[in-house]
C-alpha cells in the first residue's frame, strides 16, 4: 500500500531586527529562490510573497522533512545566496524565530489570496 500525505505549513519570518532590507530589486530574485530551494528539496512553494522586513511563505512538506528542517533549509539558503549574490548586503539576516501554522486543505485558498495580497 503506498501512502499519500499532503502537510500544508504557512510560515512567517522577518529579517533581523526588522530591518527594511527586502528591496524590490531583492526581491524578484528572492522569492523565485525560495521556491527554488523548495523544490531541490521535495517542498512544494505555494505562495511566497512579504515585504521590505518579512516573508510569507506556505509550503506542503513531504513526510521525510520536519516543520523546523524546513524553515532551516528555506532561510539559511537564502541568506547564504543573497550574501554571495549581493555584495551590498552582507549585513543582511533573517531573524532566529519564525511563525509557522498548519493550514486545512479547505482554507488554501484564503491563506493564498491573504499572502499573494
Amino acid at each position: 500500500m503506498s501512502s499519500y500525505i499532503r502537510i500544508y505549513i504557512y510560515y512567517v519570518f522577518s529579517t533581523k531586527n526588522r530591518e527594511p532590507l527586502i528591496t524590490p530589486e531583492l526581491e524578484n530574485c528572492l522569492w523565485p529562490y525560495m521556491i527554488g530551494i523548495a523544490q531541490k528539496n521535495n517542498m512544494e512553494a505555494i505562495a511566497v510573497n512579504g515585504t521590505e522586513d518579512h516573508v510569507h511563505i506556505l509550503l506542503s512538506l513531504p513526510s521525510t522533512i520536519t516543520i523546523s528542517q524546513a524553515i532551516k533549509l528555506i532561510k539559511g539558503g537564502s541568506s547564504h545566496w543573497i550574501h554571495q549574490t549581493f555584495p551590498d548586503f552582507q549585513n543582511f539576516a533573517w531573524q532566529i524565530g519564525y511563525g509557522a501554522f498548519s493550514v486545512n486543505h479547505s482554507n488554501l485558498k484564503q491563506v493564498v489570496t491573504y499572502i499573494n495580497n
